[in-house]
């Protein structure tokens, strides 16, 4: 059984920094890529970052130069730096594992139960 669970949420300043993390447990073979999504009230799940195993990294492009991916694929981790923070990017924040084989020859794609940043003075 595949899990992913976010981390490092909360209520932060307007230009201030939070680190998620994420973290996907289970047995696994590989991961093609990590993703970030956030969702607003009223709004759509929008992509935020993504990094995939061969290096490629895509932001949102209101997050461009605020916000930087990273990934431990040792330990099946990935973290969202945020920098300069805005009260539009409050937003529930969720972890997605692209393309998780954990068969051989499939592939699934994994979210997380999300993780609340508030950006409030």
């Amino acid at each position: 059984q595949v899990q992913l669970v976010e981390s490092g949420g909360g209520l932060v300043q307007p230009g201030g920094s939070l680190t998620l993390s994420c973290v996907v447990s289970g047995s696994i073979f590989s991961i093609y890529a990590m993703n970030w999504y956030r969702q607003a009230p009223g709004n759509e799940r929008e992509l935020v970052a993504r990094a995939t195993n061969a290096g490629e990294v895509t932001y949102g492009e209101s997050m461009k130069g605020r916000f930087t991916i990273s990934r431990d694929n040792a330990k099946n981790m990935a973290y969202l730096q945020m920098n300069s923070l805005k009260p539009e990017d409050t937003a529930v924040y969720y972890c997605k594992a692209e393309n998780v084989m954990v068969i051989p020859g499939t592939l699934f794609d994994y979210w997380g139960q999300g993780t609340q940043v508030t950006v409030s003075s």
